[in-house]
């Protein structure tokens, strides 16, 4: 059985969410999307569970962090360069703050972060391990 990862995460207005990350190239899984979550998919193994506030108690008695704070940062591959930009016209798009941290290119990688609706943070990139410098 493939390994997968399911990112939950907590989301003030859960229809403005969908409508984010499908921007952003993730397709939903009705199968477990109900009217308090979303599934969101971006690969067979990356799944993004979005959670209305209520729901998200239900998980947790923690505090949903302010939008002002960073507690994880989530990073995408993506095929090449212009998926990376065009994800970012897209958060833009739909909700979203691109670039809240310098652009970074370094010829062999290129990324963008996204903040999504909540302010949870996205980094998109593409990379070329085999252009990477050597190491001395």
């Amino acid at each position: 059985m493939t390994k997968m990862i399911f990112i939950s995460l907590p989301v003030e207005n859960l229809e403005a969410s969908i409508r984010f990350y499908k921007a952003l190239g993730f397709s939903q899984n009705t199968q477990f999307s109900d009217g308090e979550s979303a599934c969101m998919v971006w690969s067979e193994a990356i799944h993004v569970m979005l959670l209305s506030h209520d729901k998200w108690r239900t998980f947790t008695t923690r505090p949903i962090p302010p939008s002002t704070s960073s507690e994880v940062a989530l990073n995408v591959s993506c095929e090449n360069r212009a998926i990376v930009d065009a994800m970012c016209v897209a958060a833009a798009a739909n909700g979203g703050t691109i670039d809240i941290n310098p652009i970074q290119d370094l010829g062999f990688m290129y990324s963008r972060d996204i903040a999504d609706p909540d302010s949870h943070i996205w980094g998109a990139f593409w990379m070329d391990p085999t252009a990477m410098p050597a190491k001395d």
